[in-house]
C-alpha cells in the first residue's frame, strides 16, 4: 500500500513538471508585429488599414488607432509581408503601400513604423507635390467635416425649435419665431462654410446642399429651400428623397405642378416607397390649405398603400371640400362626395383608439350633426358563433 501511494505521489510530480516544461514552450511559438504610422507632417494617422501576410500565405487586417499606432497579434515566427492596404478620406484613392519585409520570432515583437514625411523625402519634387496636395484635400475635408458636424447639431436644434413655436403662448411666440430664425441662419452658414471647404467636385457637395435646403425648410424659407433642394437633385438626380423634400418645399409654396413632377420622379425612382411620396404630397398640399387639390395624389396613395389611417383621415377631410346641399321641400339636404364617409369609416376602422381615428370619429359626428344621416361607427364584421 505504502509503495503504491508512494508511486503515485512521483507520477503526479512528474505530470506537473512536465506541464511546467510544455506550457512556456507552447507560448513562446507565438510573437507579434506592431508600429505607429505618422502623416507628411508627422503627427499620428489613424484610420489606416494594413494588412500582414506570410509566406504561407496567412492573413491579419487591422487599423490604426488615434495615435497612429496598430498590432498584429499572435504571429507564428517566420517571415511576414506588412502593407498599408487603405487610406482614410480624402486619400481613399491613395494606391497600397508596402511598408516593411520582416521575420517575426517567437515570444518577440518586431517593429514596423512609417514616417511619411521621411518617406516623402525620398521620392522626389513630383511625389512631393502630389502628397501636397493630398494634404490640402485632407485639410480640405477635415474643415468641411467639422463645419457639417456643426450645422446638423444646428439644425437639430433649430428643429426644436420649430416644435417650441407651434406649442408657444401667444406672448412668446415673437421670441420663439426669432429664436427659429437665428438658429436656421446658424446652420445654413455652416453648411455653407462646409460647401466652400469642400470644392467644386467633392461628393459630398448633394449632401450639403441637401441639409443646407433642410435649415431653410424648417424655417419655412421657401424660396432658398428650393434652390437648395433643386442644387441637390442636379448634383445627385437618382436620391428620391431629393425630390420628395423638393415637392414638400414647392407644395407649400404653391408651385402645385412643380411639386408634382416632383413627387412623381420621387415615386419613380423609388416604387416600394411610391405610395409615401404620393402621401407626402397630399399633406402637404393639405397643410397649405389646398384640399381640393390634395384628392388626387392620397388618392393614388391609398391605390397603392390602403393601410395608413392618415391618407384615409385627410382624404375623407379634402373630400368635405366637394360637399354640395340641395332644398328638398323645405329643408336644405347635405350632399356629400362619394367616399366621403368610406374614407372616415376606413380611418376609424385602421385606428379605432389611435390619434386619426378619434378625428375620423370626430369628423363621422360633424356630418351626423349636418343630417347627412350617416352612422359613426365602424361597420365590423359579426364574429361566427
Amino acid at each position: 500500500m505504502k509503495l503504491t501511494t508512494k508511486f503515485g505521489m512521483v507520477a503526479a510530480i512528474g505530470i506537473a513538471a512536465l506541464a511546467s516544461v510544455l506550457a512556456p514552450s507552447a507560448a513562446a511559438q507565438m510573437g507579434s508585429i506592431s508600429g505607429t504610422i505618422v502623416d507628411v507632417n508627422e503627427r499620428p494617422w489613424a484610420d489606416l488599414t494594413l494588412q500582414c501576410v506570410s509566406e504561407q500565405g496567412a492573413k491579419q487586417e487591422t487599423k490604426t488607432d488615434k495615435s497612429g499606432k496598430y498590432t498584429f497579434p499572435s504571429l507564428r515566427t517566420g517571415i511576414y509581408l506588412v502593407t498599408i492596404t487603405a487610406f482614410p478620406p480624402p486619400n481613399e484613392k491613395q494606391p497600397a503601400y508596402q511598408m516593411a519585409k520582416l521575420r517575426v520570432e517567437s515570444g518577440a515583437d518586431a517593429k514596423a513604423d512609417a514616417n511619411f514625411k521621411e518617406i516623402l523625402a525620398k521620392q522626389g519634387t513630383a511625389a512631393q507635390e502630389q502628397v501636397k496636395k493630398q494634404e490640402e484635400a485632407k485639410t480640405k475635408f477635415e474643415g468641411m467635416k467639422a463645419h457639417f458636424s456643426a450645422g446638423v447639431a444646428l439644425l437639430a436644434q433649430e428643429k426644436t425649435a420649430k416644435d417650441d413655436l407651434q406649442k408657444a403662448p401667444a406672448d412668446q411666440r415673437d421670441a420663439a419665431k426669432q429664436k427659429l430664425t437665428d438658429l436656421s441662419d446658424q446652420a445654413s452658414k455652416e453648411f455653407q462654410a462646409a460647401q466652400q471647404a469642400a470644392g467644386e467636385k467633392d461628393p459630398n457637395l448633394p449632401t450639403l446642399w441637401a441639409k443646407l435646403g433642410e435649415a431653410y425648410d424648417t424655417a419655412n424659407r421657401n424660396d432658398e429651400a428650393i434652390q437648395a433642394y433643386q442644387q441637390a437633385v442636379n448634383l445627385k438626380p437618382d436620391v428620391p428623397g431629393y425630390y420628395n423634400n423638393l415637392g414638400n418645399v414647392l407644395a407649400r409654396a404653391g408651385k402645385i405642378e412643380d411639386a408634382k413632377a416632383a413627387y412623381t420622379k420621387s415615386a419613380e425612382l423609388d416604387p416600394p416607397n411610391a405610395a409615401g411620396a404620393w402621401r407626402n404630397f397630399g399633406i402637404s398640399l393639405y397643410n397649405a390649405n389646398r384640399l381640393a387639390e390634395a384628392i388626387e395624389p392620397l388618392q393614388k396613395s391609398i391605390s397603392l398603400d390602403a393601410n395608413s389611417p392618415q391618407a384615409w383621415y385627410l382624404l375623407g377631410a379634402s373630400l368635405l371640400m366637394k360637399m354640395t346641399s340641395k332644398k328638398v321641400g323645405d329643408k336644405e339636404v347635405v350632399e356629400l362626395a362619394p367616399g366621403t364617409v368610406e374614407a372616415y369609416q376606413k380611418c376609424l376602422e385602421l385606428d379605432p383608439n389611435g390619434p386619426w381615428g378619434a378625428q375620423a370619429k370626430q369628423g363621422l359626428a360633424g356630418l351626423q350633426a349636418l343630417g347627412a344621416g350617416i352612422d359613426t361607427k365602424v361597420n365590423l364584421k359579426k364574429k361566427k358563433s
